[in-house]
């Protein structure tokens, strides 16, 4: 899942967690929704980690490069 499936996951969460008033016999529609948000809050936490691997700094190469080579390339 990438980081906009985690977003959108945490914003449906919230609607039926804090904007919606249903009551069913057989589903706790607020405990869903606190679901939802916090499978979506660890879906962010584990992309950043992973981006955050995948960003290593290269170092620049040192080549050593004699004045005749710059004189005749």
């Amino acid at each position: 899942m990438g980081l906009g499936g985690c977003i959108i996951l945490i914003g449906a969460g919230a609607i039926p967690a804090f904007a919606t008033d249903w009551k069913m016999d057989t589903v706790d529609v607020d405990l869903v929704g606190w679901i939802m948000m916090i499978v979506g809050i660890i879906g962010v936490f584990v992309h950043a980690s992973i981006a955050r691997r995948r960003r290593t700094v290269v170092p620049p190469s040192t080549t050593v490069v004699s004045e005749d080579e710059r004189r005749h390339p």
